[in-house]
């Protein structure tokens, strides 16, 4: 993996200052790099490229839109802006700025959300970022990336900056483990085999990954072999993955901390559906309800997508059919 971040340097780390770190060095190297918040500099951990690049960073205060707005100008200078509020605020306060002054004009805008999905539980509903993935995939020229691990955090703003349109790069509160090696590969629209398994493929995303590894050492246990899927990018899909799981092991099961609907599990769904497999599909995530507030865990054991809920889903798919 590029860039001088290691696994050693992620253990020593808060890894909520990983992407902080990530962004001040790739700015000693790109003095077009530059970093606009809207009043978030402490919380999203830009602090440290503020007090290098002074110059090159600019707090809109508690405006969204005028965030992407700004972001957007710079972009039309030359900059590679990357724009960093929380994941409820960048998707919809400020949807129509990024749609129509980002994603029409294929701007280089790197947008860095934070404390996504219920990672914000104790927020309430108006701060827990639910829809973000299901709002930005629809925005043609927009990548969307959910990393899973700080490594990949910080792998991804690296490839992000160096790619030429709009990048929406979704981040919980920043607190996921390592779960891979320096040697992993990373591949933007290339999802990671992260367990092999026949019987069922769980397809997660972002911090709900360390559960599905969790769900994978307990259904191995039980005799189940679980194949577990790492779609980091949520957009550009890797269609091929999804094709080959569908065939090959006949159910899946998605996990993404997002609404059920229109998220990661859509898109997995709709690849089932556009190709005319017979395979079971089976989504978990947040209902189609305003989410409780409270602890993130707790909120996820709550809603049954959690490593036991996880387990529980595939019992309930695979134990029937193995009877039959």
């Amino acid at each position: 993996m590029a860039g001088s971040l290691n696994v050693e340097d992620m253990l020593k780390l808060n890894p909520r200052d990983v992407y902080g770190r990530k962004l001040t060095e790739l700015g000693e190297t790109d003095e077009r790099i530059v970093v606009v918040t809207a009043d978030l500099a402490k919380s999203n951990k830009l602090l440290d490229f503020r007090d290098r690049f002074p110059d090159r960073f600019f707090n809109v205060g508690i405006a969204e839109q005028n965030l992407m707005g700004v972001a957007a100008g710079l972009a039309l200078e030359g900059k590679i802006p990357v724009a960093s509020t929380f994941a409820a605020f960048a998707s919809m306060r400020a949807h129509e700025q990024v749609r129509s002054d980002i994603g029409y004009v294929d701007l280089p805008v790197k947008i860095l959300a934070t404390t996504s999905g219920l990672t914000a539980g104790i927020m309430g509903p108006t701060h827990q970022g639910n829809e973000d993935i299901a709002v930005m995939r629809t925005i043609p020229n927009m990548t969307v990336l959910a990393p899973s691990d700080p490594l990949q955090v910080s792998e991804f703003i690296e490839l992000a900056i160096g790619l030429p349109g709009p990048v929406y790069i979704r981040v919980g509160r920043g607190e996921d483990p390592v779960l891979y090696g320096e040697d992993q590969k990373i591949e933007i629209g290339k999802a990671i085999v992260a367990r092999e398994g026949t019987d069922v493929s769980i397809v997660a995303c972002g911090t709900m990954m360390k559960d599905a590894i969790q769900a994978h050492e307990q259904l191995a246990s039980e005799g189940v072999s679980a194949r577990v899927l790492d779609f980091h990018t949520v957009k550009p899909l890797d269609r091929d993955a999804i094709i080959a799981a569908a065939r090959e092991t006949g159910t899946i099961v998605t996990v993404e901390d997002h609404f059920v609907t229109g998220g990661l599990g859509s898109a997995v769904a709709e690849v089932v559906a556009e190709e005319g497999l017979g395979a079971r599909v089976r989504r978990l995530g947040v209902p189609d309800v305003f989410a409780e507030v409270g602890v993130p865990d707790e909120l996820y054991r709550h809603y049954g997508y959690d490593a036991a809920g996880i387990v529980a889903t595939v019992r309930d798919l695979i134990l029937p059919a193995r009877r039959r």
